[in-house]
């Protein structure tokens, strides 16, 4: 009889577990059931999603771009950036004017400063070290250090100009200006972006970034700090590439002519007696028309090599810039090789080269919606 009763109670107890699982799954599936309903509530399908989000694309890029100093790592950002705000759209509970837009300005500075965690500041090659002689070989190409990268004025012009930020959008991507950034800690300089080019309040930046007032204003003031130690705003005679004009217009011309027909005379003709050429990732870099000349000479225009460059115009951070295409022999083209940039002196026209910049390697090139390769 005890071991009959005893089965019978195992028997009772199974039946209870086994009811006990089934409620809880049946539990577990109206609450999938019910989460769902609200991601379809919640969470745009991505035809829709997309509608929304896609205009606030290249401005994030400007400001991711601002933040990293990299146009490649500010497209990764972005794209990771939203990605997140699709996934957690269901989050997003503000309402009112402009509040998606500061949502997303939010997602993609936190995804930026993350990115900001791996790595070390940018920097050009005439902040990193002192101008190299040119008797020395050119150094190789350097992977060590991370190049700030030049940005397309085609996506610039995209972003609107606030009258009431301190800096314009063109001198916050400036070479000059985004140099002074990456002296900054990420956390300051992504607060200084939102709150001297963007315009937001101090409160506005505290709420989505989650910290407090005080913090935000104290941050702000360190930056600003070490920015006006560190940043001269461009000098009158630097001309930021804005409307064309006559002088420029010529001053161009005789550029690209020089390059494309050997003439190192008439290049060097163009630069400031103080002008600097350099060429990231290759961390050598020189100053003055005599220290280039030789450079020019020896490296780029050798005298047994006739007219292997072509050069396209385009703008990249508010200055005068050009795709360099180099002369491929084998297969009769030329291909993508560099981004200039120039930077421009002369009153009240542009009339010498105060700076040349390289950027070397041909993945820039589409980003400024140019072909890797053109015809001979």
């Amino acid at each position: 009889m005890r071991s009959s009763s005893s089965t019978s109670g195992a028997g009772a107890t199974f039946e209870k577990k086994g009811l006990a699982e089934s409620n809880m799954a049946r539990k577990e599936e109206a609450n999938r059931e019910k989460t769902d309903r609200m991601n379809e509530v919640l969470i745009p399908d991505q035809a829709e999603y997309s509608r929304v989000i896609e205009p606030y694309r290249r401005e994030l890029l400007l400001h991711c771009y601002r933040l990293l100093g990299s146009l490649h790592d500010a497209e990764d950002a972005v794209q990771d950036a939203l990605l997140r705000a699709w996934r957690h759209f269901d989050t997003f509970t503000e309402k009112g004017p402009g509040s998606l837009r500061r949502w997303l300005y939010t997602i993609a500075t936190n995804t930026s400063l993350d990115l900001l965690k791996k790595g070390a500041p940018r920097t050009l090659p005439t902040v990193a070290s002192a101008a190299w002689d040119p008797m020395r070989p050119v150094a190789p190409r350097s992977t060590e250090a991370l190049w700030l990268e030049p940005f397309p004025d085609s996506w610039l012009a995209e972003a609107t100009e606030n009258p009431e930020a301190r800096y314009t959008r063109h001198e916050s991507v400036s070479l000059a200006f985004l140099i002074a950034l990456q002296l900054l800690p990420p956390r300051g300089r992504a607060i200084l972006i939102l709150s001297d080019v963007l315009d937001w309040r101090a409160g506005e930046i505290a709420q989505w970034l989650e910290i407090s007032v005080a913090a935000v204003n104290s941050a702000l003031h360190r930056a600003r700090v070490i920015l006006e130690k560190h940043y001269q705003r461009e000098q009158p005679e630097i001309v930021p590439f804005g409307d064309t004009n006559a002088a420029l217009d010529t001053l161009l011309s005789r550029y690209v002519q020089a390059w494309e027909t050997d003439d190192v005379d008439g290049l060097v003709a163009l630069l400031k007696e103080d002008a600097t050429l350099s060429m990231p990732p290759v961390p050598s870099w020189y100053q003055g028309r005599n220290a280039i000349r030789r450079v020019l000479s020896t490296v780029l225009f050798p005298p047994d090599v006739h007219k292997q460059w072509r050069l396209s115009p385009t703008r990249a951070n508010g200055y005068p810039a050009f795709v360099v295409y180099r002369a491929d022999e084998a297969t009769r083209s030329y291909r993508a090789f560099a981004i200039q940039v120039l930077t421009l002196a002369g009153s009240p026209f542009p009339k010498q080269v105060a700076s040349l910049t390289a950027f070397l390697g041909p993945e820039l090139v589409t980003s400024f919606g140019f072909p890797l390769q053109i015809p001979q």
